[in-house]
């Protein structure tokens, strides 16, 4: 029988890296592909340092390397939605996107199209065949502090059948010691934290120098009454409590925005609770939604720790979640994920 063939989605950071290190270990034949993602000139993702980086990580493995342009369908699907969100309100998560549309969406489809019987990445989480449902799931890697199994949500049944993820049963020290021992010359390498294409951190400043016109407009508290003046939406994100420019003699928090009347609300933190969410664009993993409501874990931001919930499936692709107790500042555009024990239930797009 053959050996399998991988494409490993390479990054040039070590965690990807490793990723091919130890399919390599296992058996596997392996290739290396980066999805190039931005212009030369932009941002800390898929620059040529780190395309140098993955290439000679794959050379050292023996492994061919390849870089495919997906320039365009990043502008399109990624960075143009990340504009229109913060426009229309609300603050989107652009790594979710990427994943979904780009590493398994296109790079996907691009591994199998060339023959490739899986696609590898290096995100600290696991994926299982659990034989009783004949179904695939979605595991927290095992790690609790790496686990990024929050941005994997979106995943069906048909991309974890052909996804390999092995860093999610090691952890980060772990993961580099290995890289070290095998020569890799990135085995140290720092971790990326910024959105690759707003490398300074200062996404107001890209929004205006995408073209984005800021329209000021009041801050009102939770009674209508004007509290002063804002620079415009996209300046501001729920539970916001520095940078707003107002001085009111006591601690005030961005509560909610609102872009038909352009108006932003301030209250205090107390007023940031709130025990119930719906969200849109929900995906199960098990590929349809529970018959009933069901109860999980839930977290509406990558960095919490989740809590008890009840998820209610709701029409077109919807659904209703209620807390066990108030969470705080729960943001429209933020991705809400649902859990059952180490096993993803599934998540959506908060509305």
């Amino acid at each position: 029988m053959s050996k399998k063939r991988v494409l490993v989605a390479m990054s040039g950071g070590v965690d990807s890296s490793a990723a091919a290190l130890l399919l390599r270990r296992q058996g596997y034949e392996c290739d290396g592909a980066m999805l190039k993602l931005l212009p030369n000139e932009g941002g800390k993702c898929c620059s040529m340092d780190d395309a140098a980086d993955a290439r000679s990580v794959a050379y050292r493995l023996g492994m061919k390397f390849y870089v495919f342009n997906a320039t365009e369908q990043f502008k399109r699907d990624v960075v143009d939605r990340f504009i229109s969100e913060y426009c229309a309100g609300r603050t989107p998560n652009p790594c979710i996107d990427c994943n979904r549309c780009l590493k398994f969406g296109t790079l996907l489809e691009k591994a199998l199209v060339l023959g490739y019987d899986y696609l590898a990445t290096g995100h600290y989480a696991r994926v299982a065949y659990d034989e009783a449902s004949g179904r695939y799931r979605l595991l927290r890697g095992r790690d609790r502090r790496k686990d990024q199994s929050y941005v994997l949500y979106q995943l069906t049944q048909r991309q974890l059948a052909h996804l390999l993820l092995p860093v999610g049963e090691y952890d980060k020290p772990a993961i580099r010691e290995n890289a070290r021992q095998a020569g890799l010359e990135n085995a140290d390498k720092a971790d990326s934290q910024d959105i690759c294409f707003v490398p300074d951190g200062d996404y107001v400043g890209f929004l205006e120098r995408s073209g984005v016109e800021l329209t000021p407009g009041d801050f009102v508290d939770r009674a209508g009454n004007v509290l002063g003046r804002h620079r415009g939406l996209p300046c501001y994100t729920t539970g916001q409590g520095k940078g707003l420019g107002i001085s009111l003699g006591r601690h005030v928090y961005v509560v909610s925005k609102d872009p038909v009347s352009n108006t932003v609300t301030l209250g205090d933190n107390a007023d940031l609770f709130r025990s119930t969410l719906t969200a849109c664009r929900v995906n199960w993993i098990a590929g349809e939604p529970p018959a009933a409501p069901v109860r999980c874990t839930a977290k509406t931001r990558y960095s919490q720790t989740e809590t008890p919930a009840t998820a209610e499936p709701l029409p077109e692709g919807r659904l209703h979640l209620t807390f066990d107790e108030p969470q705080r500042a729960i943001t429209a555009g933020q991705a809400v994920v649902l859990y059952d024990g180490d096993a993803v239930l599934g998540g959506g797009t908060i509305e």
